[in-house]
């Protein structure tokens, strides 16, 4: 099949016919996108890839002779990269399964479709979306496939992650300007007392490569918003709990805000942060969307400034869109550190971009460097 060069190629896998010409049909709407096979299990999938050369697969979970698992063990054995994005269901057994495969390589996940037009509509804008950034990346001769494992025991006289130099930051200015116009940064004259993390498309595996290497002695609290939906984030938090040497765990209301751990926003919450008399606890609600997602790292960025101002890490990472973007600048404003996610290391770079469009960054780091820069600057500044 001949098939235009500029255009991403697409593999759906799905025991359901009526579920792969559905999908096909989303994929195909997208002038920039084309279906180049299908397939009904992991077995068919595995022999079309190596035919039809695919940019990004969309793999089932539940399919008869070689399930998704199955298929991503096998992927793993035979080193193929191409991407794979997961249409998964919400129910537990769902959720588990689901990270799982993003343990196993998989890149990202979106929901099943339910019966509603309208919920058919919005997986389709996602589900293109997402096509779109992992299949251009790997078009591009970007390799999107994570490192899930734990990094091997350092052994030696190695110097350990958390103590190498911060790399790839840029000058602060004095106040937000053009990225183009900078002046030499302040010195940091606080001491941070919590880190905050905003992220979404790409998050996971993102998360999974930063958690893997943060210094075990870290002495301050994190809270993150990933975007993602209800029903998913009390298992990867779990997932991310297995390979942290922190503690991570979905937030719930009223946890307390302590050094060492690490609170995921549960789906569909917003994550705020409440200070008492003896601790700081955090407060879930569900207020309405900002910059259309709930939670919002807005939200976070916002409450984080009123609790702590200047004494805080605000992290933005790879994700459409600007959600954080304006909000971290309060952050920034009050004396705080920005890091933002580089575009190269972005399955998306947009909530990051217009963060340092905006002048609000003080270092501009790749996603491998990531976990060193966050355990330098706590170093530093603790």
């Amino acid at each position: 099949m001949n098939v235009e060069e500029d255009k991403i190629s697409v593999l759906v896998c799905d025991d359901s016919a009526l579920m792969r010409n559905l999908i096909s049909r989303m994929v195909e709407s997208e002038p920039d996108m084309v279906v180049v096979g299908k397939a009904m299990n992991g077995e068919f999938a595995l022999a079309k890839i190596e035919k039809l050369k695919p940019d990004v697969v969309v793999l089932d979970l539940e399919m008869p002779q070689m399930d998704g698992i199955a298929f991503l063990k096998e992927r793993q054995k035979r080193g193929i990269e191409v991407p794979v994005i997961i249409l998964s269901s919400i129910a537990k057994k769902g959720a588990e399964v689901t990270m799982t495969a993003i343990s196993l390589g998989a890149a990202d996940f979106i929901l099943k479709p339910s019966s509603g037009s309208n919920d058919i509509q919005n997986v389709q804008v996602e589900l293109t979306n997402t096509l779109r950034a992992y299949g251009r990346r790997f078009k591009s001769g970007k390799s999107s496939r994570p490192t899930p494992s734990r990094p091997a025991a350092r052994t030696g006289g190695e110097t350990p992650s958390w103590r190498r130099p911060v790399t790839s930051e840029i000058s602060r200015p004095e106040r937000p300007v053009s990225p183009v116009s900078v002046t030499g940064r302040k010195p940091l004259t606080k001491k941070i007392e919590i880190v905050a993390i905003g992220i979404s498309t790409g998050g996971p595996n993102a998360l999974r490569e930063v958690f893997a290497s943060l210094d075990p002695n870290i002495n301050v609290p994190m809270l993150v918003v990933q975007h993602m939906p209800a029903g998913f984030t009390k298992e990867f938090a779990s997932s991310l709990n297995k390979l942290c040497p922190l503690e991570v765990k979905e937030a719930e209301d009223g946890d307390l805000i302590k050094a060492g751990r690490i609170l995921i926003a549960p789906g569909d919450y917003h994550i705020k942060v409440e200070q008492k008399r003896l601790a700081s606890v955090v407060r879930l609600s569900q207020e309405p969307q900002r910059s259309g997602h709930r939670p919002s790292a807005d939200v976070l960025y916002e409450s984080v400034e009123k609790a702590y101002g200047g004494n805080a890490l605000a992290i933005i990472m790879t994700g459409m869109g600007k959600d954080g973007a304006t909000e971290i600048g309060k952050i920034y404003n009050s004396g705080g550190i920005v890091v933002a996610q580089d575009e190269e290391s972005s399955v998306v770079f947009g909530m990051p971009r217009v963060a340092i469009e905006n002048g609000y960054a003080d270092h501009v780091v790749s996603l491998h460097n990531m976990a060193d820069t966050i355990n330098g600057l706590i170093a530093e500044n603790s």
